[in-house]
């Protein structure tokens, strides 16, 4: 998940797990040349909503162990993580960092809506739950995706 590989960089580099928000920017655009400051301070926000990172009075914290990303020497983040991602698209991620096949994992969500005649993003959610992955920040997305539906 390249996001999270983004956002345990610059806690890696430092061997720490809270940085002011500053040295998370410095340290994404200026150490490692992946983003603008700009765009570094989007990625904040962005890990920020997906729970990824969390903003305090001293800065940020990052909401999962560092330790346990691998940072290839060659890689650098695609800009496509500066977008919000659906429900749907966070499930997949999730899906595939447990070791799923992402194929595998599409079909059985595609197959979920189809059977249960619900949004992708409620499928989602409900077939992640199947399998025993937290999708509790995901439900009100979801739930809000079914409630349009209705609606609309």
């Amino acid at each position: 998940m390249s996001l999270r590989v983004a956002v345990a960089a610059p806690f890696i580099q430092n061997g720490t797990r809270r940085l002011k928000e500053n040295e998370f920017v410095v340290a994404l655009s200026l150490d490692r040349d992946w983003f603008s400051p700009d765009q570094a301070k989007r990625l904040i926000d962005i890990a920020t909503g997906e729970g990824l990172l969390e903003r305090g009075d001293d800065g940020l914290e990052v909401a999962f162990d560092p330790a346990e990303v691998t940072v290839p020497e060659e890689f650098v983040p695609d800009e496509d993580l500066l977008r919000e991602r659906s429900a749907f698209e966070r499930v997949l991620d999730s899906l595939v960092a447990e070791g799923m096949a992402k194929h595998e994992a599409v079909g059985a969500i595609n197959t979920l809506q189809r059977d249960l005649g619900l949004t992708i993003e409620a499928a989602a959610v409900v077939y992640a739950r199947r399998e025993g992955i937290d999708t509790d920040d995901l439900v009100p997305i979801a739930r809000a995706a079914v409630v349009d539906t209705e609606e609309g």
